[in-house]
């Protein structure tokens, strides 16, 4: 078997891909990675642009290589790499000899990383994906110790050339949400004006913060409607939840705002206790 043999987990491992758009109207979310560009450039990296790849929450990650030697190659969260004991850099692609370890420590910032291999990890494909969603259940679970991973043919080159996208700094922008008015009078204005720390119940989900509740201007009930990736929603908490890749499609309290898409991966990156901050659009 070409693949891997899971040896040891921290936090979450999850496989994902490009995900699943188009199946909204159906329920399914899209999923998929929580930084697209982090984890295109990962695939990049080692010649395998669209395959599936491994998410990696916090490190603590390692693997042994069954069969042939791989390119491998780290990005996000930089989490020291190590491939049978030696340190190897990230954003690059590295050698990974047949049977080699292959081990991930705990990155000093960050909370996602991404690990891509030669040719890309073969799982069954749902709804043409390949991806697993937390919260529908489709695709596939979570890594466990033990578990043996399948990995495609490696026919691609890696591409040393290339480049880790641009990060961003300073608030991440906000752009104005459907149902403003029921958490009012300006609820992006409310949002701009302090510092927000991300809850430890945060997940792929949504990232909830804590901060000052937003006031409720309206009451009664408001009928379920669509809702998009990195939407704001305002429970009766009056704390709010920005949406993330494995979001539900429909939501039945006020969305007042939506982060904007290119912000989005840094707020999903904050550890829970970080402050973020917001501005609109």
């Amino acid at each position: 078997m070409s693949g891997l043999l899971v040896e040891r987990v921290g936090g979450p491992v999850l496989v994902v891909d490009d995900g699943r758009p188009g199946w909204a109207h159906l329920g399914v979310p899209r999923s998929g990675p929580a930084d697209p560009a982090a984890a295109d450039l990962a695939r990049r990296l080692v010649g395998a642009p669209g395959s599936a790849l491994l998410e990696v929450v916090l490190g603590g990650l390692a693997l042994r290589l069954r069969g042939p030697g791989r390119w491998v190659a780290l990005t996000g969260a930089p989490a020291p790499l190590l491939v049978d004991g030696r340190a190897r850099p990230v954003a690059e692609p590295v050698w990974a000899a047949p049977g080699a370890r292959i081990t991930l420590g705990h990155p000093p910032t960050g909370l996602r990383s991404w690990l891509a291999l030669g040719g890309g990890v073969d799982v069954p494909a749902v709804l043409g994906s390949r991806s697993g969603d937390t919260l529908s259940g489709l695709g596939p679970r979570p890594l466990e110790v033990g578990q043996e991973v399948a990995l495609l043919e490696d026919a691609g080159r890696p591409a040393p050339l290339d480049v880790p996208p641009p990060a961003g700094s300073g608030p991440l922008r906000l752009h104005p949400g459907p149902r403003p008015d029921w958490r009012g009078p300006d609820p992006r204005a409310h949002l701009a004006r302090c510092a927000w720390e991300v809850a430890a119940d945060s997940d792929r989900v949504g990232v909830r913060l804590a901060g000052p509740a937003l006031p409720l201007t309206r009451t009664g009930e408001l009928a379920s409607e669509a809702v998009v990736l990195g939407a704001v929603q305002v429970p009766p908490s009056g704390t709010p939840v920005v949406f993330g890749p494995d979001h539900p499609t429909t939501g039945g309290y006020p969305v007042v705002a939506v982060v904007d898409p290119r912000d989005l991966p840094r707020l999903l990156q904050a550890r829970p206790g970080e402050q973020v901050r917001f501005r609109r659009a």
